[in-house]
């Protein structure tokens, strides 16, 4: 069967909808859509489960939660306007100033007339013959549906938080909060003695703040992470001046580099170079701002188990020095993965934490927790009792968004159960296979990074999609079977020189607070945001041939 024969869809008479497209989600992605699609002139509604607009940064309101991309790199480029009236305050942006900007930019634009809040998505349904989706929504206890054609979830990779599976958890007495469901009302933590389970990302950055006020805290631990300095610091008025005259710069830079930021890896080998030329380079990639000290790092280190092993010692001398008790220092250094195989946190003096008298950090490696009680956490060697318990247990990353929602089609496909092993079937990680009219945007097999840049690349290319639907008529759309094939082999060949594919994370699909998340996956695709940004480019300039529409 030829290519022509098979861009035609079966012919059905399509149905018109409550809406031409549903965005499901008013964070960043959702914002940009609102942009886009009004431009498009269809009918569409954006969804969100929260009180207001915000997304990550509306949930995640824990002490000292901000972001390590450079906040100049990180906002909305659409409107000139914007990004000469905003003022960021910080090189690396808190989270309530980030809240604050995407407020204000809603509110330039007048974008809440096209949200709807407190409605969580419970369920999204495809009818073939009416080529409509159906979603199902619980709007503050109340039953909603709607109907559109085309169904856009911009859910975000990190939206579906994780409770851990310990026993007792509902017993406990006292106030606990998961770090992606932090109360609105500030806390005082200065006559607490405060437990928080977890040092991820997360964990790494309210442990910090936490630890500043808290009358005594105590760090349940199971895997340490690696983490570098973030060398925050406000931005003065020289630099602000700037930074806005060069923002076409700016982000035209982020476009072409491997991750969306504002670095790129060095093209040398750390293998090739002296010990006194490594030395001095790490040096300086410690000693600076933001990511580059990951993603702009030797072009071996990420890929080459001798150079990864050099970085990370660097990586662990420095903890040691920074760390008075060495016995604490060997705890804080990571055993099951080199630097950069995981997400790398930021931080700005995590480990100095532990040298504070009202810190204790328990290994639950040696003491593994048995139980969540009325007072506090019992592990095998006693029991610890707190005043408020921390939950930095992290997300059920990628897919995990989706599998809450319980998306079928009228043919018996189920998306969870289709995704539930092995590598999930897209095309370009914006469409799965055998959901027609579903768009997503940072779905599994997209590129990563510096998220603005990287969902401005993706939400560009969805609305390019609807327009040629639009355009040429088309009422429905699906990935062609071979297509699908073949992304999914150009994603696992991007993911498998990198050492961090065979490391358990949940960037791997791996948690194991998650039923059957327990098995390597790919999810997202390593081929560099330039090329992906490339791709994506050719498909819409050669007229879509890889998808079938009718």
């Amino acid at each position: 069967m030829n290519s022509v024969q098979t861009m035609e869809a079966p012919k059905a008479q399509a149905h018109q909808g409550d809406y031409d497209a549903i965005v499901i989600g008013a964070g960043m992605s959702g914002l940009y859509l609102i942009h886009k699609l009004r431009e498009l002139g269809i009918r569409f509604r954006v969804f969100d489960n929260g009180t207001d607009l915000g997304g990550t940064w509306y949930w995640n309101r824990y002490p000292g939660a901000r972001f390590d991309s450079e906040s100049w790199s990180y906002g909305f480029a659409f409107s000139e306007e914007v990004l000469q009236e905003w003022n960021w305050r910080e090189h690396f942006s808190a989270q309530p100033d980030t809240l604050a900007y995407m407020q204000f930019v809603a509110d330039k634009f007048d974008m809440r007339r096209d949200i709807q809040f407190s409605s969580e998505l419970k369920a999204a349904y495809w009818d073939e013959e009416t080529r409509l989706w159906t979603l199902t929504f619980d709007v503050n206890g109340v039953t909603e549906e709607h109907t559109c054609n085309l169904f856009i979830p911009a859910l975000g990779p990190l939206s579906a938080h994780v409770m851990p599976v310990i026993e007792g958890i509902e017993t406990y007495e006292g106030p606990a909060f998961h770090t992606a469901r932090w109360p609105k009302e500030p806390i005082d933590f200065s006559d607490k003695r405060v437990g928080i389970i977890g040092t991820g990302a997360t964990a790494i950055q309210a442990i910090t703040e936490i630890a500043k006020t808290a009358k005594h805290l105590t760090v349940l631990q199971r895997h340490p992470n690696w983490a570098a300095p973030l060398h925050n610091r406000e931005i003065t008025p020289e630099e602000q001046a700037d930074i806005k005259k060069r923002y076409p710069e700016i982000y035209e830079y982020c476009r072409n580099t491997a991750t969306c930021f504002v670095h790129n890896a060095d093209p040398r080998k750390a293998l090739d170079l002296s010990p006194e030329e490594r030395e001095a380079f790490w040096e300086q990639r410690y000693s600076e701002p933001g990511f580059g000290i990951w993603v702009g790092n030797f072009s071996d280190v990420l890929t080459d188990k001798r150079a990864n092993k050099l970085l990370s010692d660097f990586m662990e001398r420095k903890i040691r020095e920074r760390v008075k008790d060495q016995r604490i220092a060997d705890l804080l250094i990571p055993k099951n993965h080199g630097f950069g195989t995981r997400r790398v946190p930021l931080e700005s003096g995590y480990f100095e934490v532990y040298n504070q008298e009202n810190v204790l950090l328990v290994d639950l490696n040696a003491t593994p927790i048995e139980r969540i009680t009325p007072k506090g956490v019992k592990c095998s060697d006693q029991e610890y009792e707190f005043d408020l318990l921390v939950y930095a247990t992290g997300f059920d990353g990628v897919t995990g968004p989706y599998d809450r929602i319980d998306i079928r089609t009228s043919d018996g496909r189920v998306l969870r159960d289709d995704w539930a092993e092995g590598l999930p079937r897209t095309y370009l990680g914006v469409q799965a296979e055998g959901y027609p009219n579903m768009l997503m945007v940072l779905g599994p097999h997209t590129a990563r990074g510096n998220i603005p840049r990287n969902s401005e690349q993706i939400v560009d290319f969805v609305v390019s999609v609807v327009k040629h639907m639009r355009d040429k008529g088309y009422t429905r759309i699906e990935p062609r079977a071979e297509k699908v094939d073949e992304w999914g082999v150009h994603v696992e060949e991007a993911a498998k020189p990198l050492l961090a594919s065979q490391i358990k994370s949940w960037q791997t699909g791996v948690n194991r607070n998650v039923p059957g998340r327990d098995v390597l996956r790919v999810l997202g695709y390593n081929g560099s945001a330039k090329k992906y940004r490339k791709i994506t480019e050719a498909v819409a300039a050669g007229g879509f041939k890889e998808f079938v529409v009718g």
